[in-house]
């Protein structure tokens, strides 16, 4: 905080008078990514032709935002709160309600899959919701990790290769257990 007060040339009550708290501070510059920096993912997402051009698109566009030359990597939404303070737990759980939207917008664009027949009525879109969004998720965290453009490009081409099997009626063996 004293670093942002600093580089903005205000006093500790200023910040407060116009932001009320870190945590609201906090909240307001997600909002702020969430309407430039990440933005590109979710337009992506509502503007695919199909469910699956929709997600393949997310995907790319979430590569490109995070391997844009002179960004850091990583994403806010992603990684801004993982370790935090027990009294930090608001902001935590904030970053967790933004994370369950975006699996909630791929599971909306899953559904009108569903519903204009790209995708089986069978087909498990919650549990392919959830991965398409953990990919985005590592995606993030791979980029944190200066992982290059290319690779990034392959991990979310893996993830659309496997579509085909993922989007129809999975089951699963049981596991027998050997006396």
């Amino acid at each position: 905080m004293a670093d942002l007060r600093a580089a903005l040339g205000i006093t500790q009550a200023s910040l407060y008078a116009a932001f009320g708290s870190k945590e609201q501070l906090f909240r307001e510059a997600v909002d702020l990514y969430r309407r430039t920096a990440n933005s590109s993912t979710a337009r992506a997402l509502e503007t695919g032709r199909t469910a699956r051009e929709a997600v393949q698109a997310m995907l790319q566009a979430a590569v490109e935002a995070l391997s844009a030359p002179g960004t850091p990597g990583g994403c806010l939404i992603v990684l801004g709160a993982t370790n935090c303070a027990p009294e930090n737990r608001a902001v935590q759980d904030y970053l967790f309600s933004v994370r369950r939207q975006i699996y909630g917008a791929i599971l909306a664009r899953l559904r009108k899959g569903q519903r204009d027949g790209e995708l089986p009525k069978a087909a498990p879109i919650s549990a392919l919701a959830s991965y398409y969004a953990t990919v985005l998720h590592g995606l993030a965290l791979q980029s944190r990790d200066r992982v290059p453009r290319k690779a990034l490009t392959h991990i979310a081409q893996i993830a659309m290769a496997s579509w085909p099997q993922l989007s129809g009626d999975l089951t699963f063996p049981s596991r027998s257990r050997t006396p």
